[in-house]
């Protein structure tokens, strides 16, 4: 039986993803919110909770009031999160305790921006070094790129476990098949594992196929209580569990770069929920990086320190593997819009657990397990997700 408060996710919805250019950031937000409306059997009426994410290519003071007020609402609860990339799977968890709390019984969550073109790639990736992700004194002076963080951790664990670079592009190629089932993903060619070593080096060892896109975009999800979401139109998918992890927040403090925040965040979900691992049909992880889902596989708990090189190899992540992962195609492929793209990694949880996933559907799911991390690999927020029947 689901308590009658516990928070169910009722209604999804996403823009178009890719190179947008006829869409502002706002018709974005827009297109997933109207989707997401849709979906539910809702309108902009029955929203009295409005969480958003920052917006990096326009100047909003306000996120969360410059949306409301393009959608024509007033919700009684209003926030703005960042967590960077842990911002996706938080949001779910924030609407969950404004539910809980009283302060409002609908919430919609919504984020993205035209990140690719509003300005050249280019631009676009100096502006995600520039945000902050580097300490402004020892770290940023020196000008590293994201990526180059990244590859400070992929190196290491390289030399501490032997991790290959092969074994980094089996992640990239498994997402890229995964995205080539999704008809609103950025990129859907296949690629093969030597398509990635030719790829151009980015910063040692990581190299483009390593790398997340970048990409316009936006996407939405409506949170209700369980009492209510059993009128409504869609089978409801529930949280059971929720944690955050933090190991650092510059790459210059971080302790062992190989351990990250979310052996904390998994745990506390996986208490939470009192699941098993064994009880997971499918995992949506943060993909910013290939060395990042490696780590996350480790530090989640489904496979040893150590072994995550190993564990993406033989089919094991893929569609009808051990544990599918990031099953829509991730940052990797689907599409990198700045720090509301992990929610993606909700919307596609929820697809499964409903099966209304399509080509990329995998069997029986009834739990899924959503992983976001933000900065450098510090920040991080775990999710795990149920119908009905897993509650």
């Amino acid at each position: 039986m689901i308590a009658a408060n516990r928070a169910a996710i009722v209604g999804i919805g996403e823009s178009a993803i890719g190179k947008i250019e006829d869409r502002s950031a706002l018709q974005l937000h827009s297109d997933a919110v109207h989707a997401a409306l849709a979906d539910a059997g809702l309108t902009l009426n029955d929203i009295d909770g409005l969480i958003t994410n920052p917006v990096r290519v326009e100047a909003w003071n306000m996120p969360c009031g410059v949306v409301s007020s393009y959608l024509g609402i007033r919700p009684s609860y209003l926030l703005t999160l960042d967590l960077a990339g842990a911002s996706g799977a938080a949001m779910v968890h924030h609407a969950a305790m404004a539910i809980a709390a009283g302060q409002c019984k609908t919430v919609l969550c919504v984020g993205g921006q035209n990140l690719l073109s509003n300005k050249l790639r280019a631009h676009a990736v100096k502006q995600m070094a520039e945000s902050g992700a580097a300490h402004p004194q020892f770290e940023a002076p020196y000008g590293p790129l994201v990526a180059s963080n990244y590859a400070l951790i992929a190196r290491r664990h390289m030399h501490e476990y032997g991790t290959t670079p092969e074994q980094m592009a089996e992640v990239a190629v498994t997402i890229r098949k995964h995205a080539s089932l999704n008809p609103n993903a950025h990129k859907r060619s296949l690629i093969t594992v030597d398509d990635v070593m030719k790829s151009p080096m980015i910063t040692s060892p990581l190299k483009r196929y390593d790398c997340a896109l970048v990409s316009d975009g936006a996407c939405a999800a409506i949170i209700t209580s369980a009492d209510r979401a059993r009128d409504l139109k869609q089978k409801p998918v529930y949280l059971l569990g929720q944690g955050y992890g933090l190991s650092h927040s510059y790459v210059g403090e971080y302790l062992n770069l190989t351990t990250s925040g979310a052996v904390d965040s998994g745990r506390k979900a996986f208490e939470m929920s009192g699941l098993k691992h064994s009880d997971i049909d499918v995992a949506e992880l943060y993909d910013c990086f290939t060395i990042t889902v490696i780590i996350e596989l480790e530090d989640l708990g489904f496979c040893k320190k150590g072994e995550g090189g190993a564990f993406v190899q033989g089919g094991r992540i893929g569609l009808d593997g051990e544990l599918p992962l990031t099953t829509h195609g991730g940052l990797l492929s689907a599409g990198h819009f700045g720090l509301s793209a992990g929610f993606l990694h909700v919307l596609e949880a929820v697809r499964q657990i409903r099966g209304s996933a399509g080509e990329r559907q995998v069997k029986d799911v009834k739990t899924a397990l959503v992983h976001g991390n933000g900065g450098t690999i510090a920040i991080h927020c775990t999710l795990i997700l149920g119908g009905a029947d897993a509650a």
